[in-house]
């Protein structure tokens, strides 16, 4: 028995006509009685009694009946729900970002490209780059977006990574003097009161440095774990601060300081450095590489919107580039 012989067998019994099934099928008669014959040979019963050119169902061809729909309906249900994964268009998505980019960008992306689709199942999470990189790493998420963490060497062979490299930017309150120039040097900050990062992140490392080597004083006299936070210490005047051009995309979209925070570039080639982590051993579905595909696609809008000079570097197998 073969499912083309269910078809044909469910055509002649709802039209109850050879010819009617025929026409409906696209096929000839012939070819419409020759799958009736061969389905009653492979069952080793008649399932019509033929009265001329009539065709009359034989009680078991009513229990037919009722198996061919069941397995033709979950058949055409099944090939639906394929086309529709195939097509991006169903499905479930996991993904994980870290808590900058997860306040108002990523999910703002992640409705817009998922639009009015209801066939789709999403866990956002909001997390810190070392947790989304033991997500990753484990096989737990579609792909998370991350910083790009310099111990990532023991994690190599399980996820892949696309990095971005951006240019940073100096957060300032929009009364501040420094308003006035269209860059900021580390001279201009000297001694300034500073919001930063933790002192461990590759980042903060790299604004010591940078101060240090101009012979300048870097006065941090707030901390935060993430950039976000900082925002709302510059818009009270109380500090300025470099940061990610994503917290510029970020607070520029959202509006939430109410234009109480300006930027400014760099006058020096700070950079940061990010990235989308995907599974190594976890085959990825059509529709986590769409969202993942056009998420890296608006990063570099964005970036490239706000002169960051947006770089992808390579990411060798044994981890990042110093």
């Amino acid at each position: 028995m073969k499912l083309h012989h269910l078809s044909v067998f469910r055509e002649v019994m709802v039209t109850g006509s050879v010819s009617q099934a025929a026409r409906r099928l696209g096929r000839t008669q012939p070819a419409i009685s020759l799958s009736l014959k061969e389905l009653e040979s492979s069952l080793g019963i008649a399932l019509f009694e033929r009265e001329g050119r009539r065709l009359i169902p034989v009680p078991e061809a009513q229990y037919l009946l009722a198996e061919a729909n069941e397995v033709l309906d979950r058949l055409s249900t099944v090939s639906r729900t394929m086309k529709s994964l195939g097509d991006a268009a169903s499905g479930s998505l996991k993904v994980a970002a870290m808590p900058g980019p997860s306040n108002y960008l990523f999910p703002r992306y992640i409705s817009q490209v998922l639009g009015d689709f209801t066939d789709i199942s999403l866990s956002l999470s909001m997390r810190s780059s070392q947790q989304i990189l033991e997500l990753v790493a484990t096989q737990s998420i579609d792909f998370g977006f991350a910083d790009l963490d310099i111990q990532l060497e023991k994690r190599m062979g399980f996820l892949t990574v696309e990095a971005f490299s951006v240019r940073c930017f100096c957060a300032m309150p929009a009364q501040h003097a420094l308003t006035r120039k269209t860059t900021i040097s580390w001279q201009d900050l000297h001694d300034h009161p500073m919001g930063g990062l933790h002192s461990g992140h590759r980042l903060q490392r790299g604004i010591r440095l940078a101060f240090q080597g101009e012979g300048m004083r870097y006065n941090q006299i707030i901390e935060s774990q993430f950039f976000i936070p900082l925002l709302q210490f510059v818009a009270m005047g109380q500090c300025c601060a470099i940061v990610d051009p994503l917290t510029v995309a970020s607070e520029q979209q959202s509006n939430l300081n109410q234009g109480a925070v300006v930027f400014r570039p760099l006058a020096d080639d700070l950079r940061y450095d990010c990235a989308i982590f995907t599974p190594r051993l976890r085959p990825m579905s059509q529709l986590a590489r769409r969202v993942k595909d056009g998420w890296k696609a608006e990063i570099l809008r964005l970036m490239q919107g706000l002169d960051a000079d947006p770089l992808t570097p390579e990411i060798p197998p044994d981890g990042p580039i110093e």
